[in-house]
């Protein structure tokens, strides 16, 4: 069952009443990351109240499309410079030195074993919520974690699932958009953080 959050106030006493630190969690390739992922986790903090919002780089997404990423070092150092001037914003790289396929079932065990006493928001496009069904060890995850979805036009606000439902300022922009941009020698500029795009020119990254 999918809970629309409509009210603010509503939303901040729902999570702070129960006293624990609350986390969103923001997990993808971040191949590159760009002002929309900024832009999503900042809502979501605020809608929802929340103490921090942890980026999470993958190691190898686990989607049967599986995407060609750079090496994760230079991953983890672009989440690492377009979130550094947010105090509320963290690099986590459970994922990354954990190894393997990074299935979302792993991590969240890993990190309720380590952060006991935090409850944690899953972020998620509304896009993705309706792939949730086929998501590893899902009725077990749903025990670790509450899943938010953030609204996008043409997708049902609707899960068998928990889900609470947060708006955010709709912008169009991917990480598969920007590489190609850049293969094609086109600018980047407010696509990305202003040090993330400093950081591609200088390794010269996404240029075939």
């Amino acid at each position: 069952m999918s809970s629309v959050i409509t009210s603010q106030k509503t939303q901040s006493q729902t999570i702070n009443n129960n006293h624990k630190k609350s986390i969103g969690i923001l997990g993808g390739t971040f191949n590159p990351p760009h002002i929309a992922h900024l832009v999503m986790a900042q809502q979501v903090l605020d809608q929802l109240s929340l103490d921090e919002i942890w980026f999470i780089p993958d190691n190898i997404p686990p989607h049967v499309d599986r995407k060609d990423a750079i090496d994760a070092i230079h991953r983890v150092e672009m989440v690492r410079l377009a979130i550094e001037d947010n105090p509320q914003f963290k690099l986590d790289l459970t994922e990354i030195n954990r190894g393997g396929v990074s299935y979302t079932f792993d991590t969240m065990k890993l990190l309720k074993k380590a952060n006991p006493d935090v409850d944690f928001y899953f972020i998620m496009g509304g896009d993705m919520v309706e792939y949730l069904p086929t998501w590893n060890h899902i009725d077990e995850l749903t025990k670790l974690v509450q899943f938010v979805g953030v609204c996008r036009p043409g997708f049902e606000q609707d899960s068998k699932y928990p889900v609470i439902w947060v708006n955010s300022p709709l912008l169009n922009i991917s990480s598969t958009d920007i590489r190609n941009k850049l293969n094609a020698n086109h600018t980047i500029k407010y696509l990305v953080p202003n040090k993330v795009e400093e950081y591609i020119k200088q390794e010269g990254l996404y240029h075939d």
